[in-house]
């Protein structure tokens, strides 16, 4: 899963092949990282291709980068032969990066995801993440690492995933959960259209009913993106909608949110309404990634 992102917006995928580094700039970082984290606890299970049932690391690998519009081989030694070499002081997110657990060579594939974590399908818990440099079993058998592609970071500047805490920030998944609860909706249909949201997780009954509110929108491939935090000028746009808002009297003007920005016309309504108040500096911080506290905040005042 960085970077301060906003929403992540991608450009048209299509489907790479060959052994030379992909031109990736349809792909994200975000991109990568989220849909490899989408499938962590899918069960291992040896020659598995099927990600309800269970998959082996090369599978997984192959699965991941297919739905990122990149074809890799089937087999980790065949993986291992795309792409370039890269040393592992030079590795980036979206690399592969290859292990020995066998004694007979590359037998072991994952992704890597930054500060010095991968992740792949393991014979002991399935998909999950782990440090590169474990000195009990990872870095033993560590044999090199593969660019496939050059992953984009994406118009808004996201980062990587592990760079933002999401026990200080708000995702956009827990921004679902928070405002399902406060406008008491049905989060009974768990069944979405966004593709990265499966029935069994646990955003997605307060996302399937706030989009038939109208509420949420996917990206351009209809993604949700549920771990991506959300700005303040996003929320903004959200909550008046969520609560149908409308502007009562004038509003404090924020240097940061001139007349022409798209997220004034929202900004204003909660101004006025006293939901917001700026950060004390003629400025609402329209950039910044929400807070939980600030969320918590926004979400108090609009429930009085």
């Amino acid at each position: 899963m960085k970077k301060k992102w906003l929403l992540p917006i991608f450009a048209s995928f299509t489907l790479f092949t060959g052994i030379g580094i992909h031109d990736a700039k349809a792909a994200t970082i975000a991109d990568i990282t989220n849909t490899a984290k989408e499938y962590i606890g899918v069960p291992y299970k040896y020659g598995g291709s099927d990600m309800r049932t269970g998959v082996d690391c090369s599978a997984y690998t192959q699965f991941v980068f297919s739905k990122v519009g990149i074809s890799l081989p089937r087999t980790s030694k065949t993986q291992y032969q795309q792409g370039t070499s890269i040393s592992k002081e030079h590795l980036k997110t979206g690399d592969l990066v290859f292990f020995n657990t066998s004694g007979s060579g590359v037998s072991h594939v994952g992704i890597y995801i930054g500060d010095s974590k991968f992740i792949s399908a393991t014979t002991s818990a399935g998909v999950k993440i782990d440090k590169m440099n474990d000195p009990y079993y990872w870095g033993s058998r560590y044999i090199g690492a593969k660019r496939i592609a050059d992953f984009t970071e994406n118009d808004f500047g996201e980062v990587k995933d592990a760079e933002i805490d999401f026990s200080v920030y708000a995702s956009r998944g827990e921004v679902a959960l928070r405002l399902a609860d406060v406008l008491q909706l049905d989060t009974s249909e768990t069944n979405t259209s966004f593709p990265d949201i499966k029935p069994s997780s646990n955003y997605a009954g307060a996302v399937e009913a706030l989009k038939k509110m109208g509420i949420f929108t996917g990206d351009e491939h209809g993604k949700f993106n549920p771990s991506s935090p959300i700005t303040r000028g996003q929320l903004s746009k959200v909550l008046v909608e969520a609560f149908h808002l409308q502007q009562q009297g004038t509003a404090d003007e924020f240097t940061d949110v001139p007349p022409t920005h798209w997220a004034n016309p929202y900004v204003v309504i909660l101004a006025s309404t006293k939901v917001t108040v700026g950060k004390g500096d003629n400025t609402f911080g329209v950039n910044d990634n929400v807070t939980l506290e600030q969320l918590a905040a926004f979400i108090q005042r609009l429930s009085q």
